[in-house]
């Protein structure tokens, strides 16, 4: 038996979790340059762990670091959005088509449940954007490439960075769930080039509406 023992989550991990989840709610802007001292006092911690944690946001592009200057929470011109939505385009889109010629049928219920709630959350945004990347990355887990699904994690990451999400556009979370719907269909016919296809108009329309 192995006397083997677990240790807690480091904290420098702990601490970008939270500023992640700061930047996210925008209680952090973009373009903020980040009070490294006022921070470290409020989480009771040294700056040395901070910084730590400050690396790893910077590794995901959540913040931009200068050499004895800081870091700021990195801001999105038009020109990074284009390209986020590209490479995720063409990431999820292969997925989809993936998961459309190999999932089984337990695998298709569990995007049709997901679906289901996706479908009665149209009224309440906060949540609609959280289901909404769950099926996403669930597609993602399906297709069953961790390097793929790891670079759109750290992409998706990014793109919340765009606080003019395309979802907040007034008539894009309806028109979102059509587009839902279309990519569902498709990959439960096991019709991939059909998902394919279908990923690839959700995004092209998830960019028009964001831009």
């Amino acid at each position: 038996m192995s006397d083997l023992t677990l240790t807690p989550r480091a904290l420098y991990e702990e601490v970008a979790e939270q500023l992640r989840q700061r930047i996210f709610r925008r209680e952090l802007e973009p373009g903020n340059w980040i009070d490294e001292l006022k921070i470290a006092e409020e989480f009771g911690i040294s700056r040395t762990p901070l910084r730590e944690a400050l690396k790893v946001l910077a590794a995901e592009g959540l913040v931009t670091m200068k050499v004895r200057r800081g870091a700021y929470v990195t801001e999105m011109s038009e020109k990074d959005l284009r390209d986020v939505y590209h490479l995720l385009s063409l990431l999820e889109s292969d997925a989809a088509g993936v998961v459309a010629r190999q999932a089984s049928a337990a695998q298709l219920q569990s995007l049709q449940e997901l679906h289901t709630r996706l479908e009665q959350a149209v009224h309440d945004r906060e949540r609609f954007f959280a289901l909404n990347e769950q099926f996403h990355m669930l597609v993602l887990d399906l297709a069953d490439n961790r390097w793929r699904s790891q670079v759109v994690s750290d992409l998706r990451k990014v793109m919340k960075l765009n606080r003019h999400n395309s979802l907040f556009k007034q008539g894009r979370m309806e028109d979102s769930l059509r587009e839902h719907r279309t990519i569902l269909a498709a990959i439960t016919a096991h019709d991939a080039g059909a998902a394919t296809q279908a990923m690839q108009r959700h995004f092209a329309q998830g960019l028009e509406a964001a831009t």
